[in-house]
């Protein structure tokens, strides 16, 4: 896809992987709707967007909320045109252990339900005029898990499943679908969970800084830009995931137990 003129809603685009996939498709020529709950944060990336030369709107908006997707979408093709792009990047860690039925509702709206309402509202236009590009900002949670928080993993494992699903059953249309899983990413959520006082939350943080490098935002956002100008579904900012997928599609159980075991070991730091 080519970016210069395209048009990209990118949600909870006031920090982190959100706000630099936002200032990447605008350094490609894309004008960009940033929406958050963080009113002023959506405002702070755009203005930084618009001070280096790019086009860029904002708007306070509930990533799982669809009257509110409905008002990034209306302010992309008032601003500047339909939406070509939709990036589902607003996440949220949810509570750690097994939660409550308010918790998942929560995490499971914000996580997965968003996307889906999302595809609703944009995938049908974008049939009718045979082109356009959803990213769902997942995890590596949700090719292997995340230890300490259920929800979190569950939600990032349904986030894939959901992007696999529009990629098989709308590419034919004209539709590109990326799915993004990175590890550790240096952003406001790793450090939220890093601080916290819970022992499953400090777990989880602890998981995701040993598993890997901890990279910065923008580097997730140059290989996700990327991924949609070639159009490539599974978008690794980590290279050695696939090996730990690989890993843990070839041998199950031993995967598991390697996993209590690696559980065993930072439950004793």
């Amino acid at each position: 896809m080519e970016l210069a003129r395209k048009t990209a809603i990118v949600t909870g685009g006031a920090s982190g992987i959100g706000a630099a996939i936002a200032t990447e498709l605008a350094s490609h020529g894309a004008s960009v709707v940033v929406g958050d709950l963080d009113e002023a944060g959506a405002h702070t990336t755009a203005a930084a967007i618009r001070d280096s030369g790019g086009a860029a709107a904002a708007l306070r908006a509930d990533a799982s909320d669809v009257v509110d997707i409905e008002g990034l979408i209306t302010l992309a093709a008032r601003e500047f045109a339909p939406v070509d792009i939709y990036v589902a990047n607003a996440g949220i860690t949810g509570k750690p252990g097994l939660g409550t039925e308010s918790d998942w509702d929560v995490i499971l709206d914000v996580n997965l339900r968003a996307h889906i309402r999302a595809a609703r509202l944009v995938v049908p236009h974008w049939q009718s005029r045979g082109s356009g590009y959803f990213v769902s900002v997942a995890s590596a949670a949700g090719l292997l898990t995340q230890l300490g928080a259920a929800g979190y993993a569950v939600t990032k494992h349904a986030a894939v499943g959901f992007a696999e699903w529009l990629a098989i059953t709308y590419g034919d249309d004209g539709i590109g679908v990326s799915c993004v899983c990175p590890l550790g990413v240096d952003t406001p959520l790793l450090q939220a969970i890093h601080s916290t006082d819970d022992p499953d939350s400090r777990l989880g943080a602890s998981s995701i800084e040993q598993s890997g490098s901890v990279i910065s935002a923008a580097d997730v956002a140059t290989v996700t830009v990327e991924a949609i100008r070639t159009d490539r579904f599974l978008v690794l900012p980590h290279p050695e995931l696939l090996e730990m997928y690989r890993n843990k599609g070839g041998d199950y159980d031993r995967w598991i137990s390697g996993m209590r075991r690696y559980q065993r070991t930072l439950r004793a730091l």
